[in-house]
């Protein structure tokens, strides 16, 4: 009987210097992020943040300058993960109806963290207004979620053949500060709060803002003084 030959063990990809520090910076971000979470920016030390990602204090500081740094660099990070999150669920979605959908499980999921999730945005987002050298940084996050909101206005209001009944960046402007405070209220008083209310209440606006462009007043009726206006 021939003995089996042993499968030679596939060989472990050797990793470049460049992917070599950018894993080390992912597990120092990722480390951050558990322990702001857990004990806030100002509690958590630069020692801290090392010894939980498995590094010396000495790679913490061939990374990052400081904790401000890494703090913005966690900013920046979170948004473009989020974005390019929602942004993969809605390209791929076949209708606006199926990209609601999408955008509820991702909401729904979120909600499974969402604790942490607030807890870490807050922390985020006090620290940048106690530090004047990082707001900049808060409102350029801030600006492309913000962004990110308009443009899918825009692309919802081209599909219903409608203008916006005002300037995008205003009512995307609305949009996310109502889901800064509806993830609040979500978390603090969740009787009768869906996991999904964001989208509920953006699905709600929506409607609202296209209403008016789909029933234009009739003949002799000038905007907003048709049947029902209140208006003398």
């Amino acid at each position: 009987m021939t003995p089996e030959r042993k499968r030679p063990t596939p060989e472990r990809k050797r990793l470049t210097r460049e992917e070599s520090r950018q894993r080390t910076r992912g597990r120092l971000l990722d480390a951050a992020a558990e322990l702001f979470t857990e004990r806030g920016v100002n509690g958590t030390s630069v020692e801290q943040i090392a010894e939980r990602a498995g590094y010396t204090r000495g790679a913490f500081y061939g990374n990052f300058e400081d904790k401000n740094a890494l703090v913005a660099e966690l900013l920046q990070h979170r948004t473009r993960r989020e974005l390019d999150e929602v942004g993969a669920l809605t390209q791929g979605a076949a209708s606006f109806a199926d990209a609601l959908d999408k955008l509820r499980a991702w909401n729904r999921e979120r909600a499974r963290h969402l604790p942490a999730w607030l807890a870490l945005r807050m922390e985020l987002v006090l620290h940048a207004l106690r530090n004047e050298e990082l707001r900049p940084l808060l409102a350029e996050r801030e600006l492309l979620a913000r962004d990110a909101h308009a443009a899918g206005l825009e692309q919802a209001f081209a599909a219903r053949g409608v203008e916006s009944p005002a300037d995008p960046a205003f009512l995307a402007l609305i949009v996310h500060a109502l889901e800064d405070g509806l993830l609040i209220q979500r978390l603090l008083a969740p009787t009768g709060v869906p996991d999904d209310v964001v989208v509920d209440a953006f699905d709600l606006l929506l409607r609202s803002w296209t209403a008016p462009a789909r029933h234009p007043a009739g003949p002799g009726e000038e905007d907003g003084q048709g049947p029902g206006s209140g208006r003398a």
